[in-house]
């Protein structure tokens, strides 16, 4: 019978040159198929046997499929969304969204919130779960990524506040389909220039489509900036993540438009997000 212990240090080594937190993978896969939670995994090792099937999940990862699409969750906000290869995986860098959202909040609490690109429904379920007298949009104009959020909603019992619409927005007229304004936009959208080398656990396992954003990664910027006249309240705030390097170009876009804007910096320290709110006056 193989020690527990051995098959994980085993796997972390054979994890090295595939990703920055070997050990941590090799412990998430293995809590995985013994259906426990890595905190208990580790509490028990001593009592615990190699379940059958590790060999496979660690052939995966060592092909850089990411954990998050082997377990089929991701955790973001202290929230466990489940994730599929048509969504991308939330990432922690995205919290600061939620984050500032909550300090707003603290000062003028959203009524109603909309998230433009929901994908798994991280960023809307995560304000939901913060604002208990707010009701939520999650627009996207993938079917297959508004079915993870819906199945997202139900786990975390947030489905009679979080309603979602199937709507791209390169559509003619595609604001009209989301009746009225919204105090809190939540924006996560394709920002990646198609020119940008990326990992191959991005690259080769998340979906395309919301990523990608034309040669300078702007060009969904570009729609959704000039549509926030009809979006945002009177005294509503746009949340828009950003690339680490896309911090003027989408700022003098969102000043062009009428918007006071804000720079905030993600957990490395890089630019990640523009806090937009109405010039007045």
């Amino acid at each position: 019978m193989a020690d527990i212990a051995a098959v994980l240090r085993n796997a972390a080594q054979a994890l090295g040159s595939v990703s920055d937190t070997p050990r941590l993978d090799a412990e998430l896969l293995m809590a995985h198929l013994l259906e426990i939670d890595r905190e208990q995994l580790l509490l028990d090792l001593p009592k615990l046997t190699v379940p059958e099937g590790f060999a496979e999940l660690l052939k995966r990862r060592r092909a850089h499929e990411p954990v998050a699409h082997i377990i089929g969750e991701r955790e973001f906000w202290s929230l466990p969304f489940h994730v599929s290869p048509d969504v991308l995986i939330p990432r922690p860098d995205s919290e600061i969204l939620i984050e500032t959202a909550v300090q707003i909040g603290k000062i003028h609490p959203p009524a109603h919130i909309l998230d433009l690109g929901t994908g798994s429904g991280a960023l809307l379920l995560a304000a939901l779960s913060e604002f208990p007298e707010a009701q939520g949009v999650g627009m996207d104009a993938s079917a297959p990524a508004l079915a993870v959020a819906h199945n997202n909603a139900d786990r975390l019992r947030l489905s009679d506040r979080a309603h979602f619409i199937l709507q791209d927005w390169t559509a003619v007229g595609w604001t009209q389909f989301l009746n009225g304004r919204f105090d809190l936009i939540l924006a996560n959208p394709p920002y990646v220039s198609t020119k940008a080398e990326l990992s191959r656990e991005v690259a080769d396992f998340e979906p395309h489509q919301a990523l990608f954003a034309g040669a300078q990664g702007m060009d969904d910027y570009e729609i959704i900036i000039p549509a926030l006249v009809e979006l945002l309240s009177e005294n509503g705030t746009a949340l828009l993540e950003i690339g680490f390097d896309q911090a003027e170009p989408v700022a003098k876009l969102a000043e062009k438009n009428g918007y006071i804007v804000e720079c905030k910096q993600d957990l490395g320290g890089n630019d990640r997000l523009l806090v937009l709110r109405r010039r007045t006056g």
